[in-house]
């Protein structure tokens, strides 16, 4: 039998609490209160926004660098030099390239690394800070609702069904069974952050997809206390080179904050070679290297998170509008890969969103034709000036390191054209080399305890946190494929890329068999992204589920 659904309706739906979700409801409540303070009809009321969060708090799923571009926010919140939950401002950067044993340093910092005006800050924190600026406009915000399933009708969308809760493993309800709610919307704007499982799901089946498909990079971070002395407030440091090879495209970073603590972190492009890479290790054996090792050693490890960034860029936004729809921030595609920053764009999007929706509302017409203006004035304004500069960037480092920094070279003294515009990429899954079937299993690494560490203690310092009675929210289509093709072809890469352990081959009967450890699962969505047989889909588990990203 059909499951019964309370359903609740409002003017506006947005589903995700990041930047992105949090500027459009924030923006939206005083274009609302303006209209209504000046007498114009018909009236709205900030109680018909509905925010959806799937975390167990806002700010807990917010993993970010991060160093933030104040553009966005300063147009958001004016007074934010004064009540934001800032760090430190950046008081000093530098570039490096890395070998095994030496470092240089280099003569001028390239200028997409330059970050004076620009703000260390943990994206945790603003969050949550924004979340109570929404809260306080009048805004129903929902925490540990996760929006499962869209609801279609005609050529678009008219809102979300929630997860259902207390579901067993087998998918039956059990003794504290809810089920979700069927929340309606004239207006649903998506803004899941990278790789968003709604999103997804829309632009697949509307076909939505933009000139090249999105490719990713996973950003591995950590949180340290370190002793006094060791790295200054506001100090920001990138590097390039070891532990990665010259095919590959990624680097570190660390960043000094108050109270003797340090942000540091590796993203890597999921568009490497060898199926048997492993990220996570890279990350571990970045640590070691000198340089790193001097600011960390004697220090300890307080948070740990993993997510992955959304690098196509201009060629790869999906068409953002459908009847009755928005996708907004990283959902969107807009972020600018060259200076790894996507923050100010996001609460940029979520803005020009807010205008968009608030005409629909006020003509009462939702239709894709009126929604349509929301690209128009990411067109028009600094957003596009920005992307369109670097709009071939991450596709030039496809053939290496050495061709991607000619091309970017070149790409700076043309605009952004380069030598061939558009440059087209494939999906990072299809870059892995096969393997022969000669090569042994490589040996993993466990880490030393005190500088390096297992996934699985990096995990337990995520504070990720899983119901362990509910179906598995990592859907494989089919498991002969893991047990089988995948062994031989690829080496089952799951294992490896994996930055939480959630994936693992064991024997069963003498035979491989793939065991999933859905409770470790950070929500980085790598898996989904990775695989190269697209058979792994990540949707979002029981409300309140995932990591705890505090002060990260």
């Amino acid at each position: 039998m059909p499951v019964e659904r309370e359903r609740l309706d409002a003017d506006v739906l947005i589903v995700g609490a990041g930047p992105a979700g949090l500027a459009c409801a924030l923006h939206l409540t005083r274009l609302i209160a303006q209209h209504n303070a000046a007498g114009a009809n018909p009236e709205f009321s900030a109680e018909n926004i509905y925010v959806l969060e799937k975390a167990r708090e806002i700010g807990a799923h917010q993993l970010s660098g991060a160093v933030m571009d104040p553009r966005g926010l300063a147009e958001l919140v004016p007074d934010w030099e004064k009540t934001a939950p800032l760090e430190s401002p950046v008081t000093d950067d530098a570039a490096f390239v890395l070998t095994s044993a030496n470092v240089w340093k280099l003569p001028i910092t390239p200028p997409p690394l330059r970050n004076h005006g620009n703000y260390i800050i943990s994206l945790n924190k603003l969050v949550k800070w924004l979340g109570g600026l929404v809260e306080k406009s009048g805004v129903n915000l929902f925490t540990q609702f996760a929006g499962r399933n869209l609801i279609y009708e005609g050529g678009g969308i008219a809102g979300v069904i929630t997860e259902d809760k207390g579901v067993d493993k087998e998918g039956k309800p059990k003794d504290n069974f809810t089920p979700g709610y069927e929340l309606r919307a004239k207006v649903t704007v998506l803004a899941e952050g990278p790789r968003g499982s709604l999103t997804k799901e829309m632009v697949n089946r509307l076909k939505l997809d933009g000139l090249n498909p999105q490719v990713y990079g996973i950003g591995i971070k950590e949180l340290w206390e370190v002793p006094p002395g060791r790295i200054n407030p506001g100090y920001v440091a990138h590097t390039l080179g070891w532990p990665l090879d010259s095919s590959m495209y990624g680097g570190g970073w660390m960043y000094g904050l108050p109270g003797n603590r340090v942000s540091m972190g590796m993203v890597i492009g999921l568009d490497y070679h060898d199926p048997r890479f492993d990220p996570h290790e890279a990350f571990q054996k970045y640590k070691t290297h000198p340089f790193v090792k001097r600011v960390l050693e004697g220090g300890k490890l307080v948070r740990y998170g993993a997510k992955t960034v959304p690098y196509g860029g201009w060629y790869s936004m999906p068409r953002q509008y459908v009847d009755g729809g928005l996708i907004i921030g990283d959902s969107a595609s807009l972020l600018n890969s060259q200076r790894l920053k996507g923050i100010h764009i996001a609460i940029k999007s979520g803005m020009l969103a807010a205008e968009t929706v608030f005409e629909a509302l006020k003509t009462g017409d939702a239709s894709a034709k009126t929604l349509s203006a929301f690209p128009r004035k990411i067109e028009q304004s600094w957003i596009k000036k920005e992307l369109w500069a670097v709009r071939n960037f991450h596709q030039g480092f496809q053939h290496g390191l050495y061709a991607g920094l000619f091309h970017a070279g070149m790409q700076f003294v043309t605009g952004g054209r380069g030598l061939i515009d558009p440059m087209k990429i494939r999906p990072g899954h299809e870059e892995y080399h096969k393997l022969n079937g000669k090569e042994p299993a490589p040996v993993r690494f466990k880490g030393d305890g005190a500088l390096t560490f297992d996934r699985l203690t990096d995990v337990y310092h995520s504070g990720t946190r899983h119901e362990e009675d509910q179906p598995c929210h990592l859907i494989v289509s089919n498991l002969d494929v893991c047990a089988t093709k995948c062994v031989t072809e690829y080496g089952n890469p799951c294992q490896y890329f994996c930055p939480a352990a959630v994936y693992e081959m064991v024997q069963e009967k003498g035979l491989p068999k793939l065991k999933i450890n859905a409770s470790n699962c950070v929500h980085c969505k790598t898996c989904d992204i990775a695989d190269p047989y697209e058979i792994i889909t990540w949707v979002p588990p029981e409300g309140g589920g995932g990591p705890n990203y505090e002060g990260m």
